[in-house]
């Protein structure tokens, strides 16, 4: 009768321990009470299991404390249950307490030590064992080489593996397992893969382990190669190995190779295993497949809170910020609940669709659920409010941070950034290395980034000195950065270095080389850039497309632009917005607006990026019925004009001499949309009011401005007194515009031009004898024409092109042509020293007219 209660008693305790059933556990406990059954040491054991497992620790210690005996299973029970709740001081008391401790007691102290996060502890506590010369066993070393793991220290690491050699004990597969795991974390690949192809026999772990690390130091190839080897030997893969081979294919973007694995994933049954499932959504989503991801989380018969983490974090990096909080909205209302993870993708999709009310709310939540002072959601929150313009909310996150990490700190520095607070960026960074923080690539990036500018170029270049001397490299981020930098700053030589050093050359950072050289007026380099991009086998994508027809539209080389519009076609990228738009900027101008309107047309969505494509195609073109026209029906189909669109309105009204429409548009930003005009809108506004001949009035305006009036205005003024005559604002206009810039040598050419039209010859003289002292010259014109798919680009007095004495002949003769029908050149706007011969014979189209011939 006692053998059959000893036996249901365990197997009923055994059974609500594994179902961590409390109450029915509970029961049972009672009914053996009442029975006045005395348990056996087994049977309390089984009790003490339970109570263990389900963290009832009060009823355990009672269950403990009145044992008459206990063995070494009970001690070991007991501690592994306070170190399951977290106690370990009582943990390490009991352990202190046992009147005899043998290795597997030494072990589970140091286990318990191991689950709790606290490796140094752990290595103390085996140093002690050594000191103690209690014996090891391969579970020692398995657990002491995880706590080094845990503090990712290589050295400790070292000595503990010579130890294991000593012992014998380096050729057991659980410490080769572990030894794996260390190197690889540490980034020795090499010694994790020595360790792995010493070990007489291995199993499905150990292979799941070298294939990790691989993965984890970012070797998806070297990881899917040992794979595939795997399956080779006929080993089992678990579902570890599976999510280790989806996170290689996501790393590589290999969507083809993926859905292979996806397809045996499934013939091995773990298609739908939680693990293994998340690890697939993640390789669909990083793959740009979220199609294929939302219909893999539609068919899982139980989503778990990781698969919805995973199609959250892949609809926020895909920018589709609205479909994630969606998802989050379904995963906090479910029983499932949501973690710092499924919080911080949601954060980050207000990132991505600049959800500044929404953000709020999650902060909230954050607060609410005692989230936010975890490192990750309190870094995608400083992210989220940087990313919508609050940067003041962003400072007060960093500040209130208890720990930062990298991540805080690349966040704060990219906030002030990219709000082109440039001084603000280089004191954060300088507060980064006081603080012991090292900087990674993305610092750098973004500091570069900062220093694009000529005030700062001294700074990005001691930047440049400092990643060259941490010995990081040029990787493509940190190169792209630096490329951009030089290139604003006009150092194009110093850019293409930095290209030619680079250790790999991406998508990017051709795009940065490309777009520097565009910026700086050099399109056909950037045309030769592309070119060789292609040659290499380098995919561009959106941005090097829109980059690459902006540059057709700027040369006006429409045959080219028209071949790169049928790439586009091919690759069917043409339903990005703002691919779309450059290609109905580049066909206007191109002086194809039929093209420009029908590309307009067949845009399959329209944003104010591209309405405003449009219209400005027809205030280019001087068409400025068109686009008021256009811009009407904007508004009637609920698109909110930004401030682009209206100084392509106020542009048309200028060339169409509507004063009156000019000015309703102008004071219509901020009464109905709330936008303060800026520099540009100004300056429409007295190219409008100029144009009609309110030239004073137009001077008031700038006087009026809110802001100091920068060089363009001032040169657009001064363009408008040469076109009225009006000399005494003219005189204003130039003074103030070198004022900002003396050797402008567009202020002394314009003034120039004013005076020669009102016939003031002696002022001329002194213009040209001033631009003579400070050695200026007027800026030569350039034209380019587009011969057989290649761009010619000429300047006024060019003799660069190969057959230039044939192109100045031909320009002779057409001119004396020109002038025995009747042409006679306007010599009233040249300079002085300028011989009207000369500007009749090298004017820089006539050139490219030419060489046609």
């Amino acid at each position: 009768m006692n053998l059959t209660k000893k036996l249901t008693f365990s197997h009923i305790f055994q059974k609500c321990s594994n179902l961590k059933a409390l109450n029915p556990g509970k029961q049972a406990h009672s009914q053996m009470i009442v029975s006045a059954f005395v348990p056996t040491i087994f049977v309390s054991n089984c009790l003490l299991q339970f109570y263990c497992k389900c963290s009832d620790m009060n009823y355990a210690f009672n269950v403990f404390d009145r044992m008459p005996q206990r063995d070494v299973i009970s001690w070991n029970t007991m501690i592994f249950g306070y170190a399951g709740i977290g106690n370990m001081g009582f943990a390490q008391f009991l352990f202190d307490s046992m009147p005899e401790r043998d290795v597997v007691s030494w072990n589970s102290l140091l286990s318990c030590y191991l689950q709790n996060g606290i490796h140094r502890k752990t290595v103390e506590v085996f140093v002690k064992m050594r000191s103690l010369k209690v014996s090891h066993d391969y579970a020692t070393f398995a657990v002491v080489l995880k706590a080094c793991t845990g503090v990712e220290d290589y050295c400790l690491g070292l000595q503990v593996h010579c130890l294991a050699i000593r012992m014998g004990f380096e050729s057991d597969v659980v410490t080769g397992t572990a030894l794996v795991d260390l190197y690889s974390t540490c980034k020795r690949l090499d010694h994790a893969f020595k360790v792995f192809d010493a070990m007489p026999e291995r199993n499905s772990v150990c292979w799941s382990a070298v294939i990790a690390g691989y993965v984890r130091n970012d070797r998806f190839i070297e990881g899917l190669k040992l794979y595939a080897d795997m399956v080779k030997e006929g080993i089992g893969v678990s579902q570890s190995t599976f999510a280790s081979a989806f996170r290689a294919c996501a790393g590589l973007s290999a969507f083809e190779f993926g859905t292979q694995l996806h397809a045996y994933a499934l013939k091995t049954n773990f298609g739908y295993d939680s693990i293994v499932g998340t690890a697939t959504l993640d390789m669909y989503a990083k793959c740009d497949r979220m199609f294929d991801a939302r219909k893999l989380f539609n068919a899982f018969p139980n989503p778990t809170r990781q698969s919805h983490n995973a199609i959250i974090v892949g609809y926020a990096r895909q920018d589709q910020g609205l479909e994630a909080l969606k998802i989050f909205q379904s995963l906090q209302k479910s029983y499932l609940g949501f973690d710092e993870i499924s919080l911080s993708g949601a954060l980050t999709a207000c990132s991505a669709i600049r959800g500044h009310l929404e953000g709020i709310q999650l902060h909230g939540l954050a607060v609410k659920c005692a989230l936010e002072f975890n490192i990750c959601v309190a870094n995608t929150i400083l992210d989220m409010y940087a990313k919508c313009g609050a940067l003041m909310e962003a400072c007060l996150i960093f500040d209130d941070m208890e720990r930062k990490d990298a991540v805080s700190w690349n966040a704060i520095i990219a906030a002030h950034e990219q709000n082109e607070r440039v001084e603000e960026t280089l004191s954060l960074f300088v507060s980064m290395l006081r603080s012991t923080m090292e900087p990674d690539d993305f610092t750098f990036g973004s500091v570069v980034k900062a220093c694009a500018g000529q005030k700062a170029l001294n700074y990005g270049m001691e930047i440049h000195g400092r990643v060259i001397k941490s010995g990081m490299g040029l990787d493509w981020f940190v190169g792209s950065a630096m490329i951009d930098m030089y290139c604003k700053c006009g150092m194009l030589v110093e850019a293409e270095k930095i290209h030619e050093r680079l250790e790999e050359q991406t998508t990017v950072s051709w795009n940065s080389i490309i777009s520097g050289f565009s910026s700086q007026k050099q399109g056909e380099n950037a045309l030769r850039y592309f070119s060789h991009m292609l040659q290499v086998g380098v995919i561009p994508d959106n941005f090097t497309y829109a980059t690459v027809l902006d540059i057709c539209a700027n040369l006006a080389t429409v045959e080219l632009g028209k071949q790169i519009h049928g790439q586009i076609l091919k690759l069917q990228l043409h339903s990005d917005v703002y691919i779309a738009s450059t290609i109905v900027d580049m066909y206007s101008k191109c002086g194809n607006m039929q093209d420009s309107r029908v590309m307009f047309e067949k845009a399959p969505k329209r944003d104010y990026v591209t309405w405003s494509a449009m219209i400005c195609a027809y205030a280019y073109h001087g068409l400025g019925e068109e686009a008021i026209k256009l811009f009407e029906e904007m508004q009637l189909q609920n698109v909110k004009p930004n401030h682009t669109i209206f100084i392509s309105v106020l542009r048309a009204c200028a060339h169409m001499g509507f004063v009156d429409r000019g000015l309703h548009y102008f004071r219509k930003m901020r009464s109905d949309y709330g936008l303060d005009p800026q520099m540009e809108h100004y300056s429409c506004m007295v190219d409008l009011l100029g144009r009609s001949g309110q030239v004073n009035e137009a001077l008031k305006l700038i006087e009026s401005m809110p802001f100091e009036a920068d060089d363009v205005i001032w040169r657009t003024l001064l363009g408008i007194c040469k076109l009225q005559g009006n000399v005494e604002v003219a005189e204003k206009a130039a003074n103030s515009l070198l004022q900002l810039d003396p050797q402008d040598s567009s202020a002394y050419v314009l003034l120039s031009n004013v005076y020669a039209i009102a016939g003031i010859w002696g002022e001329v003289a002194k213009i040209r004898s001033l631009m003579k002292n400070y050695k200026l010259k007027k800026e030569p014109g350039c034209s380019w024409i587009e011969l057989r798919d290649e761009v010619h680009a000429f300047l006024v007095g060019d003799k660069a092109h190969p057959k230039s004495e044939e192109i100045y002949q031909q320009t002779h003769l057409l001119v004396d042509e020109m002038k025995w029908d009747g042409y006679v050149p306007d010599i009233d706007n040249f300079l002085l020293d300028e011989e009207p011969e000369e500007q009749d014979h090298y004017e820089e189209h006539k050139i490219a007219a030419c060489s046609v011939r």
